[in-house]
């Protein structure tokens, strides 16, 4: 009788598995393009604000584990085993939930950036929020890659308890400009249209769009 139970336990729980496998794999939901396209329109501001009504050479102090650009993700499909498209877009959002908020902790009331920043991280919540209502709750139950979780605790340690090693000084433009470069690599499917294919996962988009945007400027 025991044995039979075990038996059924795992079974249940492969099948479980199973069924939310397809879950995991599946692309962008479609509902998400929507809020995401909105906060991409904001974030196309962000040399505006996060530069020009900056000192030359600002700084905030982040979690060098709130760093997250492209590289970082490409280095967590290759060693860190068990990460999916999923994990990574859980992952992005609880970085850049931190670097929001830090942006705007920095700004007094009065800062002229102050609501641009408001508005994006309203924008960051409307995606946040379709996210999370697109998945069953289980998948947010599932354990994470040691790895993963390992960053995950290292950004929600209280702040006294963080080794001074482990801060960073980064300007803002340069930590939004993370957050668009990763958002468009994570979810691309909303991004890429039929008629114009882009690798938004590699360095080399970026920087064709970073001389293009010099040459405008110039």
């Amino acid at each position: 009788m025991v044995q039979q139970s075990a038996s059924v336990c795992l079974l249940g729980g492969l099948l479980g598995l199973f069924l939310l496998s397809p879950v995991l794999m599946a692309p962008t939901p479609a509902s998400m393009c929507t809020p995401l396209k909105t906060l991409r329109d904001t974030l196309s501001q962000r040399r505006r604000y996060m530069k020009h009504n900056f000192p030359i050479n600002y700084t905030i102090r982040v979690h060098f584990k709130e760093v997250f650009k492209l590289s970082n993700i490409s280095r967590m499909r290759l060693q860190v085993e068990g990460t999916d498209q999923f994990i990574l877009q859980r992952l992005w959002f609880q970085v850049n939930q931190g670097v929001l908020k830090k942006i705007i902790r920095v700004m007094p009331g009065r800062h002229p950036s102050r609501s641009y920043s408001g508005e994006l991280e309203r924008r960051f919540r409307d995606v946040e929020g379709v996210f999370v209502h697109s998945y069953p709750a289980e998948v947010f139950q599932q354990e994470l890659p040691e790895d993963i979780q390992d960053i995950w605790d290292q950004l929600t340690e209280e702040p006294d308890r963080v080794p001074l090693s482990s801060w960073k000084f980064v300007t803002p433009k340069s930590l939004l400009d993370n957050l668009s470069h990763t958002m468009h690599c994570l979810f691309s499917e909303c991004f890429t249209s039929a008629e114009a294919q882009h690798d938004y996962c590699g360095l080399t988009h970026w920087r064709k769009g970073r001389k293009k945007e010099l040459k405008q400027v110039g």
